[in-house]
């Protein structure tokens, strides 16, 4: 699919289909995320590609609000990074967060993106140590997303081109419009 097309018509998909994936779609995924640019080619992420139903189950409570929906995914993609790898590793593991799910929708698959870092799983715990213990993360990495990825149940139009913020972008100095 061309980028373009691809960028268009992406949206976040809340709501799977109780079908499988084809491992094939995984490793294209998981090849995906393993593409994605890092900061001085350093790549400071790591994933954890969870297909359990039991723990994506657990793993769909890992915040307060907005982790529900992983719930109907048969693919929970957890990205991780070493902050002592790099110093920019939010950046990096950001980055590659954005490469499976793009992965995920050329591949004709519905995707969300759950934010962890720095989010709450409760008042005494962090969506993070909450992920930590169930997946037995190592305490060195940081959690950074969750991206639930399955056929689409839903279905939504990409957003316009006239719902577009361009009143955002500048030319050449803040304010200025060309």
């Amino acid at each position: 699919m061309d980028f373009f097309a691809l960028i268009e018509k992406r949206r976040s998909i809340r709501k799977y289909k109780n079908q499988p994936l084809e491992a094939e779609k995984v490793a294209k995924i998981i090849e995906a995320a393993l593409r994605a640019p890092s900061s001085r080619n350093l790549q400071p992420w790591e994933f954890i590609v969870v297909t359990d139903e039991k723990m994506i189950s657990a793993l769909s409570r890992a915040k307060q609000h907005g982790s529900s929906f992983l719930l109907g995914a048969p693919l929970a993609m957890v990205v991780c990074a070493d902050p002592e790898k790099c110093d920019v590793w939010v950046e990096d593991a950001a980055i590659a967060s954005t490469f499976i799910s793009l992965a995920a929708e050329a591949l004709g698959l519905g995707n969300c993106w759950i934010q962890i870092r720095e989010r709450k799983h409760s008042a005494e715990k962090t969506a993070e140590e909450f992920i930590r213990e169930i997946l037995h993360i190592p305490s060195h990495l940081k959690v950074e997303s969750l991206i639930a990825i399955g056929y689409p149940e839903e279905h939504k139009t990409g957003h316009q081109k006239e719902e577009l913020q361009f009143g955002k972008v500048f030319t050449n100095i803040h304010g200025e419009r060309s």
